[in-house]
């Protein structure tokens, strides 16, 4: 269980960290820069310590996964980013591909 609830730290970090640089404008507003490296810094050092237990397949295929739809959802309620068809289509294509790779068919 603790593995995955680092991994689940993991995805956090790097969305806060990801949302964040938005926010940085470049890297030219030093709080959400601080932040930004903060957030990453957190975000690998807590993969890493998943990866201990954790197959790197699984958890990259999470960690990524998980990170970009929830990234994407931060763009479109924070940022108001446009929420369209495509966007709609693509994001299922990646929660669909990491249940996939969680729960491989067994043949």
């Amino acid at each position: 269980m603790m593995p995955y609830l680092l991994l689940a730290f993991a995805i956090v970090s790097e969305v806060i960290g990801s949302s964040m640089l938005k926010a940085s404008e470049g890297f030219t507003k030093w709080l959400p820069s601080l932040i930004v490296t903060v957030g990453y810094g957190a975000a690998f050092y807590a993969l890493s310590l998943s990866l201990k237990t954790i197959p790197l397949s699984v958890a990259y295929a999470i960690w990524s996964g998980v990170g970009t739809a929830l990234t994407a959802l931060i763009g479109i309620l924070i940022w108001k980013e446009a929420f369209t068809f495509q966007t709609f289509i693509g994001l299922s294509a990646i929660i669909f591909g990491v249940v996939i790779l969680n729960y491989p068919l067994k043949g």
